[in-house]
């Protein structure tokens, strides 16, 4: 790979899943360039949330997370393109749907605001999850097996190699 080009890891959440937003999500990424390199959807167990979210399992809300993130399946992916853990975490937008740009997929597609969650004791569902820079091939590599994964040429390399 190009020295800025990189992979990262998104996950589609249970709840675009069953609001049918994958297809849009997905479109999203390779509309601003991202090839994929695996996708597949996964229903989480606790062992593969456990790993995922290793800095979170003793925090009180990390129950709350994990039976969210089993409601339904997960698409997981990995992205490849320039920069595309920070390019991809601009697109996905703030965490919270309140704060997030509108042009962004979590200021477009998330309906709930943290305080609401809160106030009615639920869970905050924002959609998607991107991987912070520098953690991105740890994600990988708990949701994906190398022949999961898959080099090809991509037709927008030729603008950025």
């Amino acid at each position: 790979m190009a020295e800025h080009v990189e992979r990262t890891f998104v996950a589609i959440k249970p709840d675009a899943v069953k609001r049918g937003l994958v297809g849009e999500i997905v479109t999203t990424f390779e509309d601003a360039g991202f090839k994929i390199e695996g996708m597949k959807m996964v229903q989480a167990t606790d062992q593969l949330l456990e790993q995922h979210y290793e800095e979170h399992v003793d925090k009180p809300f990390y129950d709350g997370l994990a039976e969210y993130m089993k409601q339904g399946p997960v698409v997981a992916m990995v992205l490849e393109g320039v920069h595309a853990a920070e390019n991809v975490r601009k697109i996905v937008g703030d965490t919270s749907a309140r704060d997030a740009h509108p042009a962004t997929i979590r200021g477009r597609y998330a309906h709930m605001s943290m305080d609401h969650a809160d106030a009615e004791g639920r869970h905050y569902k924002n959609i998607i999850h991107a991987a912070e820079p520098g953690e991105q091939e740890r994600e990988i590599e708990i949701w994906f097996n190398e022949e999961e994964l898959h080099e090809y040429s991509h037709t927008h390399e030729e603008e950025v190699r």
